[in-house]
């Protein structure tokens, strides 16, 4: 069995099907989905007006999560910067192997640890209820993500150049 990564976890955690990729690579499920941090960031810190009730709002983001990559239908049309990112997410998960990609490793494994430090950060900050370290942490990990993002969609035009499988986008 291959060595599962922080990826590949990620990806079965999400219960990411081919047919939810498929919806996922729509522009609209991958903007949205840039909502997640900061509206958590605001259900966590609704627990100083509603204590324990902040559970309600916690639960929703989560829901919202899971849900997003599924509720978009396919588009029609994935020439654009958002679906391309998406689909290079894929060819990286399946492909980051393939020879022709050993030049976007270094630079994934810098992005992945950016996103990890804000994301460390940014919960340090929701726990300790600090505005600086949420913030901060909340910066890096999504200039981390949005900066993966442009990685993935030069990961699938490096794939389309090379004729490296792009994941297949089911009816």
């Amino acid at each position: 069995m291959p060595k599962q990564d922080v990826f590949h976890r990620t990806e079965a955690a999400m219960g990411m099907t081919p047919q939810v990729w498929a919806r996922h690579s729509n522009p609209w499920s991958g903007w949205s989905r840039l909502t997640v941090l900061p509206l958590f960031a605001l259900a966590v810190w609704s627990r100083i007006w509603l204590g324990w009730g902040a559970l309600g709002p916690i639960l929703l983001v989560l829901v919202w999560t899971w849900l997003n990559p599924r509720i978009f239908a396919t588009p029609k049309r994935t020439d654009n910067w958002m679906s391309r990112g998406v689909l290079g997410e894929q060819i990286w998960l399946r492909q980051k192997d393939a020879p022709e990609l050993q030049h976007h490793r270094p630079v994934v494994r810098m992005l992945t640890f950016i996103s990890g430090a804000g994301g460390l950060i940014y919960l340090l900050g929701l726990i300790l209820l600090s505005p600086g370290l949420t913030f901060t942490g909340l910066a890096a990990a999504m200039l981390g993500k949005l900066w993966m993002l442009d990685r993935m969609v030069w990961i699938s035009e490096d794939a389309a150049r090379c004729k490296i499988d792009h994941p297949s986008q089911p009816d």
